[in-house]
């Protein structure tokens, strides 16, 4: 499976049902604090609108829901990795991202021969407070010189005037966040997301 050279993260099913028929063909749910249900509900009508326009879903975190619901993708933050029932997760056939940030990390992520590595924060980000402040578009480098055929994404800090560098570093995909929710028109930036990674 190849993915799309440019990976969204967004907080809602909101978000996907405005922007994903723009053409977006990879994308994560990240919602960390909702209630079961009112997760189960943002899964169900992302998995929806994901189909129609033939989009690969990513649920962050919540392994049990994503087998529960029959989800094809699951990403998993180190933390997450703690407490995630590896073998249920393979049993249920799901694809796996990790986040990783240090050597240490990425040795326990490989381990686990997962379907993309994430490194981050390329740049300083304001999405969340990390121990980890920038590590820098050189690290993409050696990350992919490390870890070869798996999929490489750049997070943290990505904006679309930064990604050709992300890219000649050696990301296979750029994820961003902010960039695209923060701006005063999501539509266009996502537009400029498309037109710089096709």
């Amino acid at each position: 499976m190849t993915l799309d050279r440019f990976y969204p993260i967004f907080d809602s099913a909101d978000w996907l049902e405005r922007l994903v028929p723009l053409g977006i063909k990879l994308v994560q749910l990240r919602m960390k604090d909702a209630a079961p249900d009112v997760l189960r509900d943002h899964i169900r009508r992302a998995k929806t609108i994901c189909g129609e326009h033939d989009c690969t879903l990513v649920i962050n975190d919540h392994w049990d829901l994503a087998i529960e619901e029959g989800c094809d993708y699951l990403h998993l933050g180190q933390e997450d990795l703690d407490i995630a029932d590896m073998s249920a997760i393979r049993a249920a056939g799901l694809r796996l991202g990790i986040s990783t940030h240090d050597d240490a990390e990425l040795d326990r992520a490989m381990a686990l021969k997962p379907d993309y590595v994430a490194l981050g924060p390329i740049y300083p980000t304001i999405l969340k407070k990390m121990k980890w402040h920038r590590q820098g578009v050189e690290k993409l480098s050696v990350w992919k010189d490390r870890i070869g055929k798996t999929p490489l994404i750049a997070i943290g800090g990505m904006r679309v005037d930064r990604a050709p560098g992300a890219f000649a570093a050696g990301a296979d995909v750029v994820a961003a966040v902010t960039d695209i929710t923060l701006h005063d028109s999501p539509e266009t930036r996502v537009q400029d997301w498309l037109a710089a990674t096709r």
